[in-house]
């Protein structure tokens, strides 16, 4: 093999390694409690989110931790925020077009279809959403806001620096999702899926924990998503 051939072949493998990012999700042995209070997370926390479409450094920083036990998946968001937007809100109230928030995107087949979108303000208002269908292949954008998640429990909390989200989204509720083709995960299961961040204020800007290299969908670009293992 030539030599050029040869650091060509291995500068593609590098920069593949590069772009794909698994994020841990770590199992926890008991249940934690949503308050906005994050005292019970001992997991460490993702970031700083970063501009979804550039990659550019956020003028205010977002961590995310991700856990999980045998019958929920949890997330908490750190948001750095010295202008929260937003106001409590009746529950799927389009706070995304508004309001400071937090979100996940969760695809556990990872086909792109048929995936999860939960989005909670600073003031526990949320929304969880359906994505049936985004791109012309599957017939074009079709979402279903009437989704509910069973047993979902979204708190926030303002803080001196910003405002903490928890969340918890009960296994269980997920299986009934129609071509969903869920299975509640195991240690080594991956989940397709990406947390973002929506900061209104003095400068508009969309986060995200793994950005990405195009802006067909705005977020909405499951091709893109990050990788979510499970861990012990």
């Amino acid at each position: 093999m030539k030599p050029k051939f040869l650091f060509s072949i291995c500068l593609l493998i590098s920069i593949l390694k590069l772009n794909a990012q698994t994020f841990p999700v770590y199992k926890v042995k008991s249940e934690i409690t949503i308050d906005g209070n994050l005292s019970d997370w001992k997991n460490p926390f993702l970031g700083p989110f970063l501009i979804h479409n550039t990659s550019g450094k956020a003028t205010q920083e977002t961590f995310v931790s991700l856990s999980w036990n045998d019958e929920n998946l949890y997330l908490a968001y750190k948001c750095q925020d010295s202008q929260i937007l937003g106001s409590q809100q009746k529950k799927d109230s389009k706070i995304f077009e508004t309001d400071d928030l937090a979100e996940i995107f969760l695809d556990p087949d990872g086909d792109g279809k048929n995936y999860l979108e939960v989005g909670v303000n600073a003031f526990s208002t949320y929304y969880d959403v359906l994505l049936k269908c985004i791109s012309p292949e599957c017939g074009g954008w079709n979402m279903a806001m009437d989704f509910d998640i069973k047993g979902i429990k979204a708190i926030s909390k303002t803080t001196t620096e910003g405002y903490i989200v928890e969340i918890k989204i009960p296994f269980s509720s997920l299986e009934k999702i129609e071509n969903g083709h869920f299975a509640k995960p195991k240690a080594g299961t991956k989940w397709k899926g990406n947390a973002f961040r929506i900061d209104y204020g003095n400068t508009t800007e969309y986060l995200a924990l793994q950005p990405y290299k195009s802006a067909v969908f705005g977020f909405h670009q499951p091709k893109e998503f990050a990788v979510f293992e499970f861990v012990e």
